[in-house]
């Protein structure tokens, strides 16, 4: 019943698209539509007609994951299926998904609708798809209750794992064999899989927004960040901890808090009908006060569903407005430079004495947020945001 009425919300976005069908090949879009999980597969929509199309490797795992659709299994390309489908169901303008489709896809579907359509004239034939931008995608940005209950189940998971991997900070222990048995206990916990590569960046590298887990041992003193996530029940989530080894330097300590500061405002800023632009300003204004504008090099955050990466993005310039349902991350960092790490801290910061001077460093701390009809909701509540000093 819930991919009937997701459905049904999708052909009518195509309708308003001025299409009269409707073709999705994305995986999580299909999933989405249909329940089916395989890796190939389409879905084709028409005058209220609902149909699958995959290879013989799915077929058992179709017909146990899907309801209400047609299924149909060949050999051939399930996008070349369906828009054989529609051709012969007599649809002259079906959108899809451009954001999603490859050249070298969209070619082979051509080839097969002026093929199925050679009666038809070759300007009829040329205007058959109807390019749009994420259609379906829009859609899925507002989760229903049972997305809901899967992201707290995957957030809850992940703040789980964060904990148990703190034993495991060790200097001189390798990022990746930090990486692996958070990984290891992930999988412990049931989890289908990590919704991205674990990042684990330490000391220097912890400068890095992106630092992937590499050989580098960590330091007897320095940041290390965790950003890491799970896939359960086919919904990502996503955190990011930043912990401390060793006794901080006195700016090591400021950045750390601002960038906290920031953090906690952008998660008050957040609730139905605020713009994301006004959420990353929150976020940024802080940094800006604290010096670190220049030091915060990406968005504040993204959404998160059954990808790791979905709308609404949380960023400048952005005017879309949340929604509840809506599950975002809020993370913002600051990534020092040796130079930007030595400068002097601001007004009022902490003071610890005798603590080392900072070499390069970067501090980022990141949760998954749901939009209420009233607010606001911290799906990754249960993992600390305090300093953590091993």
């Amino acid at each position: 019943m819930r991919e009937r009425a997701r459905r049904k919300q999708a052909m009518q976005a195509a309708l308003r698209a001025g299409a009269e069908a409707l073709l999705v090949t994305h995986a999580p879009d299909v999933r989405y539509l249909s329940g089916f999980t395989g890796s190939s597969g389409a879905v084709a929509l028409a005058g209220g007609r609902a149909a699958l199309f995959t290879d013989g490797r799915y077929t058992t795992q179709a017909k146990a994951e899907v309801n209400g659709l047609r299924l149909v299994i060949d050999k051939r390309s399930p996008g070349v299926q369906a828009v054989e489908w529609l051709a012969a169901a007599g649809v002259k303008k079906c959108a899809f998904d451009a954001a999603q489709t490859s050249v070298a896809a969209l070619e082979l579907m051509k080839k097969a609708v002026n093929q199925a359509l050679k009666a038809v004239p070759a300007p009829m034939r040329r205007s058959f798809f109807v390019a749009t931008d994420g259609l379906v995608a829009r859609i899925r940005q507002v989760k229903d209750e049972d997305e809901i209950v899967r992201m707290r189940k995957a957030a809850a998971v992940g703040c789980g794992l964060f904990s148990a991997v703190l034993q495991y900070l060790i200097p001189g222990v390798g990022e990746t064999q930090v990486a692996a048995q958070l990984e290891f206990m992930a999988r412990l916990a049931g989890v289908e899989a990590m919704s991205f590569e674990t990042i684990v960046a330490s000391g220097e590298r912890s400068a890095l927004p992106h630092g992937r887990a590499t050989a580098a041992k960590l330091p007897a003193q320095g940041f290390v960040t965790l950003d890491f996530g799970v896939l359960l029940g086919g919904y990502c989530s996503d955190m990011t901890r930043t912990v401390h080894l060793g006794r901080p330097s006195e700016r090591e300590w400021d950045v750390y808090h601002s960038v906290l500061e920031a953090q906690e405002a952008a998660i008050a800023a957040v609730s139905p009908g605020v713009r994301c632009s006004e959420v990353d300003e929150a976020a940024r204004s802080v940094l800006r006060k604290a010096g670190l504008e220049k030091e915060f090099s990406h968005s504040t955050g993204h959404g998160v569903g059954l990808e790791i990466h979905e709308g609404p993005r949380i960023a400048a310039r952005q005017e879309q407005v949340l929604e509840p349902g809506m599950v975002i991350t809020i993370e913002p960092g600051a990534y020092l430079s040796s130079g930007a790490a030595l400068k002097a801290r601001r007004p009022g910061s902490r003071t610890k004495k005798g603590h080392p001077v900072a070499k390069a460093f970067g501090v980022r701390i990141e949760d998954m947020v749901l939009v209420t009809k009233s607010g606001h909701e911290l799906l990754t509540a249960a993992s600390p945001k305090d300093w953590i000093e091993l």
